[in-house]
């Protein structure tokens, strides 16, 4: 047997236990649905119960077969696959990897979070305006436009009526006798 062989019982142990699992699980809810039904349904269920109790009987089989063949490796394999290095990524380990993670995180994502926590609090002390404030500001400014509309409009009626008493003073004085 090579490593090979005993990585691959190993994986198929896994995938025959994540099945077994599945299996175990699908009886459960046929058995609340058994209990729930009434007997003709129930007995159309029965079947499928059968078939699912077959198949995890199955799968422990084949459990206890791949254990028996886990156990026939040898020694030398077992210890072998045990004191295997790290796992690699790229040019580091797993745990630079993960020294290198923590390191990141906590010289990067910590200020900007503090930052950030800083910037709310910050925001949070100032008081938000009330909305008759609010309110209250909108309408002066339509009040001082209003008022400024209005000055303007005096300001012509006034030119107007300047340019008026100007024409009529000319007026009399063309009107009037040269002696008078």
């Amino acid at each position: 047997m090579t490593a090979a062989d005993l990585a691959a019982l190993k994986t198929r142990r896994s995938e025959l236990s994540d099945q077994l699992t599945s299996a175990t699980r699908r009886r459960d809810d046929l058995v609340r649905k058994i209990e729930r039904a009434d007997d003709s349904q129930a007995e159309g269920m029965q079947p499928q119960l059968a078939v699912l109790n077959n198949r995890i009987v199955e799968l422990e089989q084949a459990i206890s077969l791949n254990g028996q063949m886990l156990a026939a490796a040898p020694l030398s394999l077992a210890t072998e696959t045990a004191r295997r290095p790290a796992e690699r990524y790229g040019p580091f380990t797993s745990g630079q990897l993960t020294a290198i993670s923590i390191v990141g995180t906590v010289t990067v994502l910590m200020p900007l979070a503090l930052a950030a926590a800083r910037a709310m609090m910050v925001r949070a002390r100032h008081p938000k305006p009330s909305p008759q404030i609010l309110e209250s500001t909108a309408r002066l400014e339509r009040m001082e436009q209003a008022i400024d509309a209005v000055a303007v409009e005096v300001e012509r009626i006034s030119e107007g009526q300047r340019f008026v008493t100007q024409l009529m003073a000319s007026r009399e004085k063309e009107a009037l006798p040269e002696g008078r």
